[in-house]
């Protein structure tokens, strides 16, 4: 096996080395977009030696004019067959047909001889658009087609590189950068009453004896934690699989990750509650930091405290009658009030308080967020009413 290079790496390379010589030879100044982006671990950075075993090789997008694009895409098809290196930096540029029992999976192949069935997809900038994502690029996107796109789409149109731009492909790109500010505002209190609804649980499984169900609650505020904290860097979440790489990246990831794991390492709730509440201070904080409303309180309070919290007493003493669920909270709820209060975009306010986008209210790894078709049907009922 050859020396590991980057996938991004290897398909600038080949871009520049094989595929725009080729292009430049037979089609003389035909305007064309060449990149990498879309699906797998090498278009977000994260591949590996392991990542060479499917769908990975010297491969890129190549995007042609929509004028006579049926013709143009198959004589350019035919032309990179026929003259495409049959390796390139040691790896096969011959791929396997799609495994109908995979997901149409290829995996490169060597051959000695004849055309190359190369890696290269040829599309127009809209027709990729329109079957990776049913949208068209060219316009400005309503409010519920934003919720209705997974985080891992928008990062996989968005991440990657781009070695040639006749056609605009960067511009298209940004547009998709990341949410605008009110349907961010709207993500950021969907996350936190996301929390609210969950985080007296941890404390109340604990008290009940129910040691794993303690630890259920902990990991899932874990999970939306993190979650926040990509909204409040304004970065997208990949799934699952590259969350955890991509959440070192954050900026609040070396005060954030110490705290996250103190709380998953015990099951013992009194142990795991000063965790807790140094966790729920410092997504307080960095909230504040973000300036986005008013400074907020960044102080947990027992969960009994919840009638007192507006008054001068800070607390419920502990042998106090009303004080029977004397866990540490952050009182979410105060977060997603104030965020909302600074909504102002009426299509956004139309939409049902804090349900979110489809990476929020539904599990990534269902067979309904990997539908395109299914996510976009939804648009209907994230308005308020219907």
């Amino acid at each position: 096996m050859p020396e590991f290079i980057s996938g991004l790496k290897l398909s600038e390379l080949f871009y520049r080395e094989a595929v725009s010589p080729i292009l430049e030879r037979n089609f003389p100044g035909l305007a064309h977009s060449a990149a990498l982006i879309g699906y797998g671990s090498d278009v977000l950075g994260y591949d590996t030696e392991i990542s060479r075993d499917h769908m990975w090789g010297p491969r890129l997008m190549l995007f042609l004019p929509i004028e006579d694009f049926d013709n143009t895409s198959q004589v350019v098809d035919e032309t990179l067959r026929c003259e495409l290196p049959k390796r390139f930096h040691g790896y096969s540029t011959h791929f396997s047909k799609p495994n109908p029992l995979d997901n149409g999976v290829r995996v490169s192949e060597d051959i000695e001889s004849g055309p190359v069935e190369h890696l290269i997809e040829i599309e127009t900038i809209p027709s990729y658009w329109q079957k990776t994502g049913m949208i068209d690029p060219l316009r400005e996107l309503t409010v519920t087609e934003w919720l209705t796109i997974p985080q891992q789409q928008l990062l996989e149109w968005t991440e990657g590189m781009v070695f040639h731009d006749d056609l605009g492909l960067k511009a298209i790109r940004q547009l998709f950068a990341y949410y605008p500010r009110d349907v961010w505002l709207y993500l950021l209190a969907s996350q936190w009453a996301q929390i609210a609804e969950i985080e007296a649980f941890v404390g109340r499984t604990w008290q009940l004896g129910d040691l794993l169900g303690s630890q259920l609650v902990a990991t899932q505020i874990v999970e939306k934690f993190i979650h926040l904290c990509f909204l409040m860097e304004r970065q997208y979440a990949p799934y699952a699989k590259w969350r955890g790489t991509a959440f070192k990246e954050l900026r609040c990831y070396p005060e954030m990750q110490p705290l996250l794991a103190g709380i998953l390492s015990t099951l013992d709730y009194l142990q795991r509650e000063p965790w807790l509440v140094q966790s729920y201070t410092l997504v307080a904080e960095l909230h504040n930091a973000l300036k986005i409303t008013p400074p907020i309180d960044v102080h947990t309070r027992t969960y009994s405290g919840w009638h007192v919290y507006n008054t001068e007493q800070r607390e419920l003493v502990q042998d106090e009658p009303k004080n029977t669920r004397p866990h540490q909270v952050i009182f979410a709820e105060r977060f997603v009030d104030a965020i909302r209060a600074e909504i102002h975009d009426p299509e956004v306010l139309s939409l049902r308080p804090n349900l979110g986008s489809v990476s929020q209210f539904l599990r990534e790894s269902c067979p309904a967020v990997q539908s395109t078709a299914f996510c976009h049907g939804l648009e209907d009922d994230l308005r308020a009413g219907n």
